[in-house]
């Protein structure tokens, strides 16, 4: 496989393609006004997707914002259906094949068969490693302050090009990149979780190849490093630091911290032991939490029965990676109407 991608672009844009990415970024929407319009002429909807891109006349529309509060405040941006059709074209066909095989085997974070819990088994795994070689060992654990409204778009655009010599797919990006602002890359888009894997696949291959730190894990801008010293954490952290404002212009948020294994890490929602994994107190709070506003909604008749069972489907499968039997147990007992026999604890 060539090491840049070129001359690649006219042939992946086919009406095939763009109908798929379509069916990709419908899944689950398909009863949103905006999708219902787009399918009433979709043939010549995507056809003229595919005339504008190839004739680089493609225009991004205006984003729209709004507000989510969970699990904190963040500003979310949403772009026109027709250009999340391109963003799944554009991921699809460039992104997927040729820059996940620059990633480090041990980045987790919107990757195929990848995510989540493989991240906490893996950690936990490393863990065990250090604790059967060293006994007792640090855990550098470090945080990017405000990653997304903080990457660099020059820094990335100049990252991805590097990768990409094909003059047109460069048009492309740099238009994808293209906003008021000279940093940040909208939380809500497709293609943002793609461009900040690739934006720390940097650091990535620095800590793994110049640092040659062997036990290390991340999930997006949280990363976890397992050394077996006080002294050797705080080197690591000083120069961990230095390469993210220099070579990034990030910074290391003040949760970054180093402390030793016995107290646990606290990583992907769970807090995590060599012999354990544990819920993390925040998700038990949540939980709860919901149960009595569910309860509340019951008694006034005004509980959406459909989406409190998606979310609690949610809790269950996220505690069901854990030792959590005895939390379930408990909580669910505290659930005052009848819910459905398929719920498995």
């Amino acid at each position: 496989m060539s090491k840049t991608i070129k001359n690649m672009f006219n042939s992946k844009l086919t009406f095939e393609k763009l109908l798929q990415a379509h069916e990709r970024a419908s899944i689950g929407k398909k009863c949103r006004k905006e999708i219902i319009l787009f399918e009433m002429d979709l043939e010549t909807n995507i056809i003229k997707i595919l005339n504008d891109l190839k004739n680089s006349k493609y225009k991004f529309g205006n984003y729209r914002e709004f507000i989510i509060y969970e699990p904190k405040e963040r500003i979310i941006k949403s772009l026109p259906y027709k250009d999340r059709i391109v963003h799944q074209w554009y991921i699809s066909e460039f992104v997927k094949p040729f820059f996940y095989r620059r990633f480090i085997i041990d980045s987790y974070a919107c990757i195929d068969n990848r995510g989540t819990h493989n991240a906490v088994c893996k950690i936990q795994k490393y863990m065990q490693k250090m604790k059967k070689k060293y006994d007792d060992y640090y855990v550098l654990k470090c945080d990017i302050k405000k990653f997304f409204y903080s990457i660099n778009k020059e820094i990335l655009f100049n990252i991805i090009k590097e990768n990409i010599s094909d003059k047109k797919l460069l048009e492309l990006t740099k238009n994808i990149l293209s906003t008021e602002d000279n940093k940040g890359i909208p939380i809500g888009n497709y293609t943002s979780q793609f461009f900040a894997n690739i934006y720390l696949n940097e650091l990535d291959h620095y800590i793994k190849e110049e640092l040659y730190v062997k036990y290390y894990i991340r999930y997006m801008d949280d990363f976890i490093l397992l050394v077996p010293n006080k002294e050797i954490a705080n080197e690591l952290n000083t120069k961990i630091k230095e390469f993210v404002e220099i070579k990034l212009d990030l910074e290391l948020n003040r949760k970054t911290k180093y402390f030793p294994s016995k107290f646990g890490i606290d990583f992907c929602g769970y807090k995590i032991f060599e012999t354990h994994i544990l819920l993390r107190k925040r998700f038990k709070k949540k939980f709860k939490k919901n149960i009595i506003l569910w309860n509340k909604l019951y008694y006034n008749n005004k509980l959406n029965y459909n989406k409190m069972s998606m979310s609690l489907n949610s809790y269950i499968a996220h505690s069901n990676h854990c030792n959590s039997y005895n939390f379930k147990n408990e909580i669910l007992k505290k659930i005052e109407f009848v819910i459905d026999d398929n719920f498995k604890i």
